[in-house]
Formats: C-alpha cells, structure tokens, sequence
C-alpha cells in the first residue's frame, strides 16, 4: 500500500507531501490543472522513462519519493530479500526514490541504496498497477487480449513454461538453419577436398619419406664420385702399390723399436704410433667395406626421381613445401572429417527440434486447454458487468481457435478475439467492428475491475477510466471501484461526480499562476469540501443549493 508521496519540482510542481489511506482516493479538479501529475510523478518513481523536461524551470533537480508498507505484498519482500535491498530498520516497509537533473541525467534508489532503473521498474510493477485513460483501445490487440485471459486465469507459470519451451525450440531452430546454410556453403569447398585427398591418397607420401627420398636420390646420384673418392683414399690409407699411410707408420714403430733400449724416452711416441695404426686399420677396414657395399642401382635412381618429382608437382598444385605434403594431406582429411562431422550434427540437430517442438505443443495445449476453461467464466463476469454499466442486451465473448498454421510463437497456439452483441438481436461480432466508443470504455473498465480482483497487486491506479462514460453508468462505474476498494488500495482520477463521490476520501489538485511561475498543488478534501467540489463537477463554477443537494445526495448513496 502506498502511504506517502513526496514530489519537488517536478514539471509545474514546486512541492507535495501526500499522505494516503486504504480504501478507494478520487481524485479530482479543473481542466488543465494536472490532475494526473501526481500519478505520472509516481510514475516515475516506479521506473518509467525519464526526461530533462520534466525538471520545474529555474530548479537544477526534480526528486520523488514514496513510501508504501509491504504487509500486504509477500511478493515485493521476497523481491527486496532476494536482490539485498530490504529495509533493515523496517522490513515492512519500502521506500523508492528518484531524482532527475536538468541535463536528463536520473538516478534511482530502493531504501536508499542506489539501483539500476531496471530493478526500480520490477520493484513497482509488484506493487502498483495503473490503468490509463487510453487502455481501452489496446483491447482490439490479440496479445493484450492473451494477457487478460492469462491474467485473469493466473497463468503465470504455464504460460512461463511454454515462453521456456519455445525459447528452446527457437535456439535450436536458429542452430540448425545455421547449420544448414553452413553446409551448403561447405558443399563445394567438401567437394574439392574429396578430389585432393583422393589424389594425395593415391599418391600416400608416408610420414618423412620426403626427405628420407631426397637424401637417397642425393646419395645415388654422387654414388660413381663416392666410389672414386674411396678408392682414392684406399690407396693412400693402406692399399697402395708403392707406398700408403698405413705402410709407412708401420716402418717408423720398427725403426724406433730398434733405438728404444738407446733410450726410453721413445716409448710414449712409441704407443701413440701404435694407436694411430691401429686407428687408420679400423678406418680402412671402414672404408673399405662402406665402398664395397655401394650400390649403383641405376632403376632405382630412376624411381626416386620420378616419385620425388612427382610430389614436388603435388606440392606446388597445393601451394606447399614439399616437406610438408604429408601434414597437408592429414590436414585435408581432418577438414573433410568435420565436414561430414557437420551433416551428423544437422541429423541431431534435427532430431532435438522435433522433440522441442513436441515438447512446446504438450505445455502449449495445456495452456490452451486452461484458456478455454476460463474464458467461459470471465465472459460470463464481463458480460453481467456491461449488463449493470448500462448495456442491458449486451453479451460479451472470447472465442478461442487453435492456430490453423503450424507456427510457435511465445504466447502459445491460440488465436483469439473478443466479440460482442450490444442489442439484442444482435449476432456476435468482433469488439472492434461494433462496439463504441463509449461501450469500448466500459466494457474495458469491466475487465480491469474484473482482473484487478484478482491480480494480487496491492495499490491501483485507475487514470481518467471513465471517459465516455456518464449519467446512471457513472454511478454505477462508481459504486463497482469502491466496492474494489473495500479490499485493494485504489487512486482514481476523474471528472464523474458519480464516481467521485464513492471515494472513500477526495483529493483536489488546483493550478495558480502568478504570471511568472505556474504550480499545481493537491489537498486532501474534508467532507464539507468535498460537497463543494462534488457540486463543480455537477453544474460548474456557478454552485446552487440545487447542485449542492444533489452532491450531498450522491455521498450520502455511498455509505
């Protein structure tokens, strides 16, 4: 429940300090005084947009705040215990500010916390509920019309589990096409890797064979050069005809092995020498094996050149080293393997949207099922309401359809239209064909009261509801919002002596000037006040004793 609100210079508004009660507050005045500001200010503070313009001139800030007591509203404490923002002296109430400075720049505050506007604007819809003058026209809109029904039926977990169910299919939905648009491109590029892996397939270059080719072809083809560089060395190491190495170390150890017992000083050289024979042996028995076992194979010189030709051909038409042809070829095949990985993940993909859309139809049909269920009931409550606002051969229908085309949508499957006989003789037909303006009002204002009895919103706000709406409909319009007002909190803003009349309690908003400065204030009516301001509504600036009995009259039917 909304106690207090406190708004400073906020459009033509220097100050207010609003104090309110239970039950049902009217509120009324002339035209053009602002009636409604105080609610467009607590607008405001309830999250919605802000605007530079809505400083008062010559001021740097506007600032509201209101203040409501949360006994009432188990929803918005649990919301303030979940975000960390209860009231920690009293967590039975709630306070909620807003400022805005001249440049447009706003600030939010949940029990003097600083907030994002977001959660401002979540905290308020648990806790106000305002019905413009102009709701009655979104009436003709189908989602508008679902959310009436869905209201009224509290269908707020069922219709959250089908927003669930088709957000879901709509994620795969998006996956696959993605998918498939991905594979079409992939076509040509799968088809081109086929080719070349088929190709390098049939070539099968082994891991390092490249270079294993190239040091053996290198080798075959120095193999006549190798086997004279041997024999050369052969001869001069150990095999030669007149002399070699070998020969004459061996003649120096004989020599100095004479001369040894002349002195032993010779026995180191001695041992080194004999080293170094015993080295050039193992290296000429070395050589001469490595140059006996050297083949000169001219065939298979021949097939090395043609296999290392050929890859150095396959390995310029893809444009890489010839040294990496093989991790080309593994990289091609990994490529063409994710590939057709792609198609298997279309399959999967395809066969979890059936089940998403399965799944999104049962929730879908339950809500559907619910739908019609209600629907008769609160066609039957809307109709008996239009029936007292004056429209005593009126009928009102929702008729719900199954959507003939296979689409999802969030809302669900139901196609649906509010239809209406406002004569008798009359056949059904779409509310937007045949009712008036006038009827449009109330038949619109017999849903809110109808909702409104059952969303658990603690504080209403009904903002000039009734236009196009007089006479002994007026009356009755005003004795069904206070009778809502017995149980909820209502604010109404109206030019009805009738319904103004039923308040509970009457505030009077008047607007002065001075010729320089405009300010609109608001004061709560006493009783003697009110007869006075209910006797202008009746008959204008000109009061009689006339219109004040009349006035008197209609609070004295109010009690």
């Amino acid at each position: 429940m909304l106690n207090q609100l406190t708004v400073q210079h906020f459009a033509i508004v220097q100050f207010l300090e609003l104090e309110f009660n239970n039950g049902m507050t009217t509120i009324t005045g002339e035209t053009g005084a602002g009636k409604s500001i105080a609610i467009d200010a607590l607008g405001l503070c309830l999250g919605s947009r802000s605007d530079a313009n809505m400083v008062r001139v010559g001021t740097d800030k506007a600032e509201i705040s209101a203040r409501f007591t949360l006994s009432d509203t188990p929803h918005a404490k649990q919301w303030l215990m979940n975000n960390d923002l209860e009231n920690n002296e009293d967590n039975n109430e709630c306070l909620l500010r807003r400022t805005v400075s001249k440049d447009g720049r706003s600030r939010a505050y949940i029990n003097s916390t600083p907030v994002p506007v977001s959660q401002l604007k979540s905290l308020g819809q648990l806790l106000v509920n305002v019905h413009g003058q102009h709701a009655h026209q979104s009436l003709l809109k189908s989602d508008i019309q679902l959310s009436i029904i869905d209201d009224y039926a509290a269908h707020h977990q069922l219709l959250q589990k089908v927003k669930d169910t088709y957000q879901g299919w709509h994620f795969l939905n998006k996956q696959l096409k993605q998918q498939q648009a991905s594979q079409q491109e992939k076509q040509a590029r799968k088809q081109l890797l086929e080719y070349q892996i088929q190709e390098l397939d049939e070539f099968a270059l082994g891991e390092d064979e490249y270079e294993k080719i190239e040091r053996e072809h290198k080798r075959l083809a120095n193999s006549g050069a190798l086997l004279e560089s041997c024999q050369i060395s052969l001869n001069q190491v150990s095999d030669g005809e007149e002399f070699d190495a070998l020969s004459l170390l061996r003649s120096s150890v004989v020599a100095l092995e004479k001369q040894v017992e002349n002195d032993k000083n010779l026995e180191n050289i001695i041992t080194s020498l004999q080293e170094a024979v015993i080295q050039i042996e193992d290296a000429s028995y070395e050589l001469r094996h490595f140059s006996e076992n050297l083949e000169l194979d001219p065939e298979q010189f021949l097939q090395l050149e043609a296999r290392m030709s050929d890859a150095l051909s396959l390995a310029r038409k893809h444009q890489v080293q010839p040294e990496l042809l093989f991790s080309h070829h593994q990289k091609l095949s990994k490529e063409f393997k994710q590939l057709n990985s792609g198609e298997q993940q279309i399959e999967q993909l395809s066969e979890d949207l059936l089940k998403a859309e399965e799944n999104y139809y049962l929730h879908a049909k339950k809500l559907s099922q619910s739908r019609k269920r209600y629907a008769k009931e609160l066609s039957q409550k809307i109709t008996k309401s239009i029936q007292q606002l004056n429209m005593q051969d009126g009928v009102f229908h929702i008729a719900l359809s199954e959507s003939s085309q296979r689409s999802l949508s969030p809302l669900g499957t139901d196609n649906i239209e509010f239809q209406v006989k406002t004569n008798a003789g009359q056949t059904l037909q779409n509310l937007g064909k045949v009712a008036s303006g006038g009827e449009l009002s109330r038949i619109g204002l017999a849903m809110q009261v109808i909702i409104s009895q059952r969303v658990a919103t603690p504080t209403l706000i009904f903002d000039e509801v009734d236009v196009g709406i007089s006479g002994a409909t007026a009356a009755v319009v005003g004795k069904l919002l206070r009778s809502l007002g017995e149980s909820t909190q209502i604010f109404c803003v109206t030019h009805l002596p009738q319904v103004a009349g039923n308040g509970h309690q009457q505030m009077y908003v008047t607007k002065q000037s001075n010729g320089k400065n405009t300010n609109t204030t608001m004061i709560s009516l006493s009783e003697n006040d009110r007869l006075k301001e209910l006797a202008r509504l009746l008959g204008g600036d000109n009061i009689t004793s006339h219109t004040l009995a009349n006035a008197k009259e209609l609070l004295v039917n109010t009690d």
